[in-house]
């Protein structure tokens, strides 16, 4: 027997003292023990977790329809990012309720970018601006083959679409001279669907509209419910009609009303995204709505969308600066025999300074000296002589032209345009800047005749830049309050006087005004209608 554990002996008495440290001792081995099972199942879980976590990844990932953008610039870490944002108007995506009230694919073929917006997120500051593109703006059409039968080298913007997406981007970085690192493609049934797992939207109208185009019908006024398809056909009115006086108004700015009235439902938009997106079912059945209806370029992936959304996170919508490209429009265009019906041209140097301002760094063409290139001038209207006499202008204010000559004439309104080769971007810019009107650029293969081209148009000037004031500042980052001149010629410039005149400012379409009283408008903004 072992002494101490018989109860009836006196050891027995005096073992708790002697056992008391080995029943302690088990104590602590259990818990060591238990501890150690412990860790290696949270081990385990974080495992099993993380290979959770990793395979949603893949899954998501697998989900987005990547395409390849060849012409798309690749961002430096931790630099501002420029994503080109494209609502895609093809109605092959469409059920056939919606396009009995659309167009069938069949009906209305091709893609274009209806909506067409860039916008520019900068970390270093946690800031973002949104610009939209006019999808009527008329501009040199990038990569432009004359193999393709009826096509122009010239069309409204969105055309580049049905080209390719690339060409989109290749137009916008060539004609406008924004840098693009990413490309996002979202068509009309995901927008409906976005919404309607939102469970709607509600937005204010302080009068009643409508637009029998848009197929949305007639709103009352006050705070109205719209579900996905009411939704969408709101953003994409062009002919809204809104109630004045027991008359109904026609609003008459089309693409440029559309652009005003979506940049308004997107902040209602997000605004309800960041409420609802901290509840986890929100967040995954949006997810699991947008990622399989997405085209995106082949290097954005779902965790650079994710990263992007955690860095950007404390950005209010309704604090997100947005304006458009300034235009002028143009009723019933013609070009080359043929009809684009109503187009925007682009307006210098309104649009010069907006693109500054939104891409946050030194004016375009900064830097360049007018003399370091060669530049050939060409009349590309009935205006006599003036090749000769715009020559002149840029000569007196140093530039190299290096020869002058007649252009065709496309038709009685001409844009302006700059053409520039290969690598010569900067320099056409620099011109860009010494000109005001309707001026667009566009690169293309000139030869050897000259690096940049300029064909004269109907609609320009000739601005000689005087001396830089000592009290100017450096081109800063967009604020929520976008500037932008109220005239057709920069401050602190002279200009040449010519025949052919500059633009008027009053039918220039501002990059931001306000919006309008009889816009709809998010519920927590109301308005009294006007009387």
């Amino acid at each position: 027997m072992v002494e101490g554990f018989d109860k009836g002996s006196e050891s027995a008495v005096r073992q708790p003292r002697r056992g008391k440290p080995v029943k302690h001792l088990r104590r602590k081995n259990r818990w060591r023990k238990r501890l150690i099972v412990a860790l290696i199942v949270i081990v385990v879980l974080g495992i099993l977790t993380s290979a959770t976590g990793y395979g949603y990844y893949l899954y998501r990932e697998h989900q987005l329809h990547h395409i390849n953008v060849d012409h798309l610039i690749k961002a430096s870490s931790s630099q501002p990012e420029n994503i080109l944002l494209v609502g895609n108007n093809s109605r092959c995506a469409l059920n056939g309720q919606q396009s009995s009230v659309y167009g069938s694919c069949s009906q209305v073929g091709g893609a274009r970018s209806d909506v067409t917006m860039v916008i520019h997120l900068n970390p270093a500051t946690g800031s973002a601006y949104l610009l939209s593109i006019p999808r009527d703006l008329f501009v040199p059409i990038a990569n432009f083959s004359s193999t393709y039968p009826g096509r122009l080298d010239h069309a409204k913007i969105d055309a580049s679409l049905n080209v390719s997406p690339d060409n989109l981007v290749q137009t916008v970085e060539e004609d406008l001279g924004i840098p693009i690192n990413h490309f996002v493609e979202l068509d009309f049934d995901t927008f409906q669907q976005v919404v309607n797992d939102l469970g709607g939207v509600n937005m204010y109208f302080p009068t009643e509209v409508k637009d029998t185009y848009a197929s949305f019908g007639e709103f009352k006024t006050g705070c109205v419910y719209l579900n996905g398809t009411q939704a969408l056909g709101l953003v994409r009115s062009r002919h809204m009609y809104y109630m004045q006086n027991g008359q109904w108004v026609y609003d008459g700015l089309g693409d440029i009303g559309r652009i005003r009235r979506t940049h308004e439902f997107l902040r209602v938009l997000a605004s309800q995204v960041r409420q609802k997106i901290t509840n986890p079912l929100t967040a995954n059945t949006l997810i699991g709505t947008i990622l399989p209806s997405l085209e995106v370029d082949q290097n954005f992936t779902f965790n650079d969308m994710i990263s992007l959304a955690l860095a950007f996170r404390n950005v209010s919508p309704s604090s997100v600066p947005s304006a458009t490209v300034p235009s002028v429009g143009v009723a019933s265009f013609y070009f080359k025999g043929a009809d684009f019906g109503d187009v925007v041209f682009p307006v210098q140097p309104a649009d010069q300074q907006i693109v500054n301002q939104f891409l946050g760094g030194s004016p375009q063409g900064s830097g360049i000296n007018p003399g370091s290139f060669s530049l050939e001038v060409l009349n590309g209207t009935s205006t006599y002589n003036q090749a000769t006499t715009t020559a002149q202008s840029l000569t007196n204010d140093g530039y190299n032209v290096v020869g002058t000559g007649n252009y065709p004439i496309t038709g009685t309104q001409v844009e302006t345009s700059i053409y520039y080769n290969q690598g010569y971007q900067a320099q056409a810019e620099k011109l860009l800047s010494s000109l005001s009107g309707t001026v667009i650029m566009g690169q293309r293969n000139l030869g050897n005749s000259a690096n940049v081209t300029l064909v004269t148009g109907t609609q320009f000037e000739v601005t000689q830049s005087a001396p830089p004031s000592s009290t100017s500042s450096s081109s800063q980052t967009p604020s929520s309050q976008v500037s932008v001149p109220q005239s057709s010629a920069p401050s602190g410039t002279t200009t040449t006087t010519s025949p052919y005149g500059p633009v008027n400012p009053a039918e220039v379409f501002q990059a931001q005004v306000p919006l309008p009283w009889f816009d709809p408008r998010s519920c927590t903004s109301q308005s009294t209608p006007a009387s």
